[in-house]
């Protein structure tokens, strides 16, 4: 089961960079106002964080980040169309995060944990095709960070599995 989250986190890190249909030197030029919203998660990253991962924290970390992303993603989808912009990538990452929160309910259950309550997070307006477009940025931009830490945390946690 782990490949399988491992695979669907690297068809995340693909799609998360065609949220917003910008060229690198674009992406340079557009200012994004900050963390505007509040409810993506920050991830540790340290390397001392990393050695000290346990498997059930882990994944129920994973859990609550992955429903966090799906509930922005599904935000950003909605605001997307109703400023009457492309919603495909949207589509397929809130697809690929469904499926990885599939993965990590099975997996936490097969090891007798409880799987944790999704938390709505308070999302903003957006009434203009640039808000969407800046949105988007920090979404893809934040999708993508939490796609390597995830990909590596799933990676250790599979080499602690193997361990006897």
């Amino acid at each position: 089961m782990l490949r399988s989250m491992i695979h669907q986190v690297e068809r995340l890190t693909k799609l998360s960079g065609k949220f917003h249909n910008l060229t690198g030197e674009e992406l340079e030029h557009l200012e994004v106002a900050g963390n505007r919203l509040a409810g993506l998660p920050d991830m540790e990253h340290t390397a001392a964080h990393i050695d000290s991962l346990k498997v059930n924290e882990s994944l129920s970390q994973l859990f609550m980040y992955t429903q966090s992303f799906r509930l922005h993603v599904n935000w950003l989808k909605t605001a997307k169309e109703n400023v009457s912009l492309s919603s495909q990538p949207a589509k397929e990452t809130n697809t690929h995060l469904l499926h990885l929160s599939t993965f990590l309910n099975a997996s936490l259950h097969q090891i007798g944990e409880e799987v944790p309550p999704s938390e709505s997070p308070s999302l903003p307006e957006v009434s203009t095709p640039f808000d969407v477009l800046q949105f988007s940025v920090e979404i893809s931009k934040r999708l993508r960070m939490f796609c390597f830490w995830s990909k590596r945390v799933l990676v250790i946690i599979q080499r602690l599995s193997r361990c006897p």
